[in-house]
């Protein structure tokens, strides 16, 4: 069960295995329990960001990928969150060798998996340049290989780059902890 947010308005610290269906039902779609004021509050466009990582997910987990972790500013209390942000979990040899980039394209109609930096594209109104996934599906997914050390590109408050999940485990704008949603694997998705 995904809980309401804290006091700062994030998902509290912790992963949250839920099935889509559990996680439409909660307060990251529905929206802060307890009758707060929040007339900004857009459920209908957090259920559309939660229909684009279900048909990643599909995609992902027909090439072997189990681990799916969404995050962003989805888990904090934010109307209109831009899109969603995740990471998920494969094998070296798979990513290096473009063999899982191939295959997931194999299964998107749209051939937007790409993690290259020179297929991101401007957006109007947006400063940071978007790789062609999230022009698509208005969500970012990036593939992890723990233990490797790979950056993420997001800093900590002292100037390291943090891994995905330490990366995504505190909110930018303030750095404080958040929690995550992993996908659970078995459901119907």
């Amino acid at each position: 069960m995904i809980p309401d947010f804290d006091v700062d308005g994030l998902l509290p610290p912790g992963d949250y295995e839920v099935s889509f269906g559990e996680l439409r039902a909660s307060p990251l779609v529905l929206g802060p329990r307890g009758g707060t004021d929040h007339e900004s509050w857009d459920s209908a466009w957090r259920s559309v960001l939660v229909d684009n990582p279900e048909v990643l997910t599909r995609q992902l987990r027909a090439v072997g990928v189990r681990d799916i972790f969404a995050d962003g500013s989805f888990v904090e209390d934010k109307g209109h969150p831009n899109d969603i942000d995740g990471y998920f979990v494969c094998d070296f040899r798979q990513l290096i060798t473009g063999e899982l980039e191939r295959q997931l394209n194999r299964l998107d109609p749209s051939k937007v998996w790409t993690w290259d930096p020179a297929s991101r594209r401007s957006y109007r109104g947006y400063p940071k340049r978007q790789l062609p996934l999230w022009h698509r599906y208005r969500v970012e997914l990036y593939p992890h290989i723990p233990g490797l050390g790979i950056g993420s590109g997001i800093s900590d408050k002292h100037g390291n780059e943090l891994e995905f999940p330490a990366a995504f485990r505190q909110c930018r704008r303030n750095g404080k902890p958040r929690g995550m949603v992993k996908i659970r694997y078995g459901d119907s998705i």
